[in-house]
């Protein structure tokens, strides 16, 4: 992707210096208190609105980034958010004050997202994509999606049930809060797309948990 990996680093501290000096931080054996055996992880794929309209979910519920926003929208909370802050803040910051803890994570090109959104949230676990700091962890995966679900398999899921996960042509609407509409897909999100299939299909032959595609 020709990411900046200094950056990378740079954005890392940054959230540690945030988090310790908001005090709003936990730590993952905090989070793992939220991971039963079974997980939903929602990307915001535009089969997600069919998931949420039929099924019924039981377990701990994950919501990656803007499928926040859809959750909300059917009266769902989720109990963890995981986002590197470009989905709809306003309503990752609601879902965060009815309950939801939120997984941030660092990257080069997020640090002013990180500066004027992280003291605004409470309990905040950090992640990154570099070498992991003491109180900002790196469980694996690059997307908010494959990121999610990664986090749920190393803190201790052993089904993993995904819905709005399409990796297809079309990006669903509550990706970024400035799409109005399922949007056909751009170069740069087709290049996420395929790490994040190749991930997950690692994570799959390679992990612990079984992983459901809905």
């Amino acid at each position: 992707m020709g990411y900046d990996r200094g950056r990378d680093r740079e954005a890392a501290f940054l959230l540690r210096e945030l988090l310790l000096e908001n005090k709003n931080y936990i730590l993952a054996e905090d989070l793992k208190k939220r991971i039963s055996e079974r997980v939903h992880v929602f990307g915001a794929g535009p089969s997600l609105e069919k998931a949420l309209g039929g099924e019924k979910f039981e377990g701990t519920l994950i919501a990656a980034d803007g499928a926040t926003s859809a959750l909300l929208e059917y009266g769902i909370t989720p109990d963890i958010i995981v986002t590197d802050l470009d989905g709809r803040f306003e309503d990752i910051k609601r879902a965060n004050e009815l309950g939801a803890y939120v997984v941030v994570h660092a990257h080069g090109d997020n640090m002013d997202k990180l500066r004027a959104y992280v003291p605004k949230l409470k309990n905040v676990l950090g992640t990154c994509q570099t070498e992991p700091l003491d109180i900002v962890y790196n469980f694996g995966g690059f997307t908010d999606g494959d990121r999610a679900v990664f986090l749920a398999e190393e803190l201790g899921a052993r089904e993993i049930i995904l819905a709005g996960f399409d990796f297809g042509r079309i990006v669903g609407k509550w990706s970024k809060p400035y799409l109005k509409k399922h949007t056909p897909i751009w170069e740069s999100k087709k290049k996420k797309f395929e790490i994040a299939q190749m991930l997950l299909d690692w994570l799959k032959k390679n992990g612990r948990a079984r992983i459901i595609n809905l």
